[in-house]
């Protein structure tokens, strides 16, 4: 009987430090659950821009009147030399 309440103990610790962790680290864990649902998601593009839905129908209705990238400001061209 004494094998059987000491199981029984030890069970029940394992499971409240179980409980104790995940309400300590909760937003560490549920940023690093979030982190391998998005790797394990076949559809999910970390390229792809992270706006909300309804940000993202907003920025793709608005049409973009200046270029992203300044040719003038870049140094990348300048930097190349031909031997």
């Amino acid at each position: 009987m004494a094998a059987i309440t000491t199981a029984v103990v030890a069970i029940a610790a394992v499971i409240l430090g179980w409980i104790t962790i995940e309400i300590a680290c909760k937003p560490c864990l549920e940023k690093g659950r979030e982190a391998i649902d998005r790797s394990l998601d076949p559809n999910y593009d970390p390229d792809s821009p992270r706006l909300p839905p309804a940000a993202a129908d907003a920025a793709a209705s608005t049409e973009i009147t200046e270029p992203l990238l300044d040719p003038s400001a870049s140094s990348a061209t300048s930097a190349t030399k031909v031997v």
